[in-house]
């Protein structure tokens, strides 16, 4: 699952730029913020912000099973709250290493 503060139309033309209409993805829309918000996700640091970013959704990744989480990565530094420079630890690679990690008794 893939999702941000912005609206259906809009993820659904990215998941088709990104060539992922066929495959295990689904993109959705959180226009009003509140699937972002209930999570503690809000993107609130000035820096972004005095771009004119506002709650806007951090950029992170999560392994949930049964709604538990099992592994979170938040990419975001202080000198990079947005995780533009450095959004690693949130991709696939860093998440592939969480999922070799979990027992498959977690999966």
């Amino acid at each position: 699952m893939v999702f941000c503060v912005n609206d259906g139309a809009v993820m659904t033309a990215w998941q088709k730029d990104q060539g992922a209409d066929d495959s295990l993805l689904t993109f959705y829309g959180d226009p009003s913020g509140a699937l972002t918000k209930a999570l503690g996700m809000v993107l609130d640091h000035p820096g972004p912000q005095g771009k004119g970013l506002f709650g806007r959704t951090k950029r992170f990744a999560a392994i949930v099973k049964n709604g538990v989480v099992k592994a979170l990565e938040i990419s975001e530094r202080p000198d990079d709250p947005a995780g533009d420079d450095y959004p690693e630890s949130s991709c696939a690679p860093s998440m592939l290493e969480h999922l070799s990690k979990l027992a498959k008794s977690e999966l």
